[in-house]
């Protein structure tokens, strides 16, 4: 059944349920009342179990159905580590979810919560009254050994029950492992949830056990099914004259990648030259869907995996390093196939033109980031003398880039430029060093360069009308915009809030006035907090974040499946053959990619954090007792997180806090002293000193530096 007869199965069965005149009724019964044959009672039960997935139909103890009473809502329920949650509902805010109301609910389960009455000014806040679907099967975590019995302690700490291991269910492990425990019983009441170990990953203390464990914990598949290595070894074979056949021939275009140092699937290539007063940027993806056809082996995994995932010590590549750094991989001197945007910018940088084409390339030089900003920034002779043909070509480059940089800024696309983290690791995988990730002026060439490419792309797909997967960027829920403009107003900063929602120019504006100023990088995080999750979906409409009413993800079908899912409907279309019957099968198919691959990115980015967050803790804790500058970076009821010049985010307990008895004032977000004038400020600059570090945790707890001198500053006139 597709989606649409589906919604208008569901449309009418809600409908006769609604009914004055119906009486709860089983669903034999309700088929009889419509005259459905037996063998279509199971599309009918799905259309109810739908209903009541929803919240909007609910189920007697003796199988009848009827309207809900209660207004319920469906969502995601997002566990946090001190035993509260949200749910997350596909449309408008998380509801809050308090300890006593989760009901056995467990981090990433479908739920149906309860709105319980809300006052005016504050939040959603229910109860999880069902659960639809357990999230999680399996956990990882460390195994403690008892006199008769065994128990694991998860490693993420939004499952905040241990897991009882009866006797004779722990494998031979000992206290100390990483397991793999698989839940048997989810626990009622005060009955601890029950499981039995699977695996044993290796002692904690065991150099990789860590990230090891990272990756068992959010089930990222480490090896490729044999099948899939024997289709991509026989797919990367030499290009001969049949690939080259029908496609446009660029093999004699100056071309370069940039990437970094140590990068080694380089799907996108440039080109730039003059045509008059206009710029010609051809921007060439590897034509990744050559090498993994539709319905493959290769596709199958390619979709599991849905993106390819950076930990602190490895890549988890979607596809097999056959393609991904071999034959799909744009490495200097050799010829590839390419899906190519050839984009002709004016002056003004508006794309005048544009040609998708299949091509055949050549790269010329493969470029890092460290040498371009050595050409562009620092002018170095040696790096100039030694690309002297590829200078003018940079120069343009670096015009261009600002160019279309201006236009985004112009219609209010919003640039979040604070450093991310990088990690220098020893070959143990122990932290030497936690750094700063800067952008230069070659990285934001290629940013700049790419995001063209994905727009003009997007926005021939929206004005063809064809069955397309689109990357979408909501408008942010008024009341999380609220509260940032509460928390700027700290730092003498406004926003301009329409009746219904804010224009994203309001936000790049907040974003330019705080540009070189010491709060910089706490706004810009505050901000982006305030945000919605982008996603991808099968209707464009519209990417908040950059300002613009097409988007999509066209540039690394190496790394991301619906970049390689467009891929494959580009070139149908170029090459005639989205026939009716192709596009039927496309929207079909493109809802429950949208849907996965937007799970799956969520998986990875959360993997991606926790090990960050563990050789950070790792890093810290070979320095405990110094001292580091930093600013106050959140305050909540527990105590104030500073962030340090390295992105390093501890807490200092509130409890720890000398000299008076602090309360948190939540309308203004500061920490204030109930006798004295003391308080506590988003942005205000503070020493520090580490105190502890807790691994399992992932915590860092920080103390005041100096008790006299601890940067405390006197309240203004509101906060006393």
């Amino acid at each position: 059944m597709n989606q649409e007869k589906f919604a208008e199965r569901k449309k009418k069965i809600y409908g006769l349920i609604c009914d004055d005149l119906y009486v709860p009724m089983k669903i034999k019964e309700m088929a009889i009342l419509l005259d459905l044959p037996k063998e279509q009672r199971s599309e009918l039960e799905e259309v109810l179990d739908a209903l009541v997935a929803e919240g909007k139909v609910e189920i007697s103890k003796k199988g009848k159905y009827s309207k809900a009473v209660k207004q319920l809502i469906a969502g995601r329920f997002v566990a946090n580590a001190r035993g509260f949650g949200f749910v997350e509902p596909e449309e408008g805010d998380d509801i809050f979810i308090a300890k006593e109301e989760i009901h056995g609910a467990m981090h990433g389960d479908q739920v149906l919560a309860a709105l319980q009455p809300q006052q005016s000014g504050r939040r959603r806040e229910g109860s999880i009254v069902r659960i639809t679907e357990r999230a999680v099967t399996r956990l990882v975590g460390s195994f403690e050994k008892n006199k008769g019995f065994g128990f694991v302690r998860p490693d993420n700490q939004r499952f905040g029950a241990d897991i009882f291991i009866p006797q004779g269910c722990e494998r031979g492990a000992v206290s100390g492992h990483k397991v793999v425990v698989e839940i048997t019983d989810y626990g009622t009441g005060n009955k601890k949830p029950e499981g039995r170990v699977t695996e044993i990953i290796g002692h904690s203390n065991d150099p990789g056990t860590d990230i090891l464990s990272i990756v068992k914990g959010y089930e990222l598949p480490l090896e490729f099914p044999p099948r899939v290595l024997q289709q991509a070894e026989a797919a990367a074979r030499p290009i001969g004259g049949k690939e080259r056949t029908g496609r446009k021939d660029l093999r004699d275009w100056q071309t370069v990648t940039i990437d970094g140092e140590d990068a080694k699937d380089l799907d996108d290539a440039v080109t730039l030259t003059m045509e008059g007063d206009n710029y010609r940027l051809g921007v060439h993806i590897a034509d990744v869907t050559h090498y993994v056809p539709e319905g493959s082996a290769l596709d199958a995994e390619a979709l599991i995996r849905g993106t390819s995932v950076y930990l602190a010590d490895r890549v988890i590549p979607m596809l097999p390093h056959a393609l991904s750094n071999g034959i799909c991989s744009l490495n200097a001197g050799e010829e590839r196939l390419a899906l190519s945007c050839i984009m002709w910018i004016d002056p003004k940088g508006n794309v005048i033109d544009h040609e998708i084409a299949e091509s055949v390339i050549v790269v010329d030089r493969r470029m890092s980031y460290t040498s371009v900003k050595k050409i562009l920034a620092d002018q170095d002779p040696e790096e100039c003398g030694r690309y002297q043909e590829l200078v003018p070509m940079f120069q343009r480059m670096e015009e261009l880039a600002a160019i279309l940089r201006r236009k985004r800024r112009a219609r209010g696309s919003i640039d979040f430029d604070f450093p991310e983290t990088k990690l220098v690791l020893d070959e143990a995988g122990h932290p030497l060093a936690v750094l700063p990730y800067e952008r230069n002026v070659a990285t934001k060439i290629i940013e700049d360069f790419m995001l063209i490419a994905n727009e003009t792309v997007a926005q021939d797909y929206f004005w063809q009308e064809l069955p397309f997967v689109y990357r979408t960027h909501d408008t942010p829920d008024p009341e999380k915009i609220r509260r940032l403009s509460l928390l700027i107003h700290n730092f003498g900063y406004s926003i301009k809030i329409g009746q219904e929602e804010i224009h994203p120019k309001e936000l790049q504006k907040l974003l330019e006035r705080i540009e070189d100023t010491p709060e910089e990088a706490l706004i810009s995080r505050l901000t982006l907090r305030a945000m919605k999750r982008a996603k991808y979906t099968t209707v464009g409409t519209g990417h908040f974040g950059l300002a613009t009413k097409y988007y999509c993800h066209f540039t690394s079908p190496i790394r991301r499946y619906p970049d390689l899912q467009i891929h494959r409907i580009i070139k149908e279309n170029l090459r005639g053959g989205l026939t009716e019957k192709r596009m039927e099968h496309y929207e079909a198919l493109l809802p429950g990619v949208a849907a996965k691959t937007s799970d799956l990115e969520r998986r990875a980015e959360e993997a991606e954090r926790e090990t960050v967050k563990l050789k950070k803790v790792d890093y810290m804790a070979d320095h405990i007792g110094e001292e580091f500058s930093g600013v106050i970076s959140g305050i909540t009821g527990f105590g104030i997180y500073v962030e340090l010049e390295n992105t390093i985010e501890g807490m200092i307990h509130v409890a720890n806090l000398k000299g008076d008895y602090f309360h948190y004032q939540e309308e203004s977000c500061e920490m204030v002293g109930e006798t004295t004038n003391l308080c506590y400020k988003l942005g205000q600059k503070v020493r520090i000193r580490v105190a502890a570090t807790d691994r399992l945790m992932r915590t860092i707890d920080f103390v005041l530096a100096e008790e006299g001198d601890d940067g405390q500053g006197e309240c203004e006139a509101d906060c006393q």
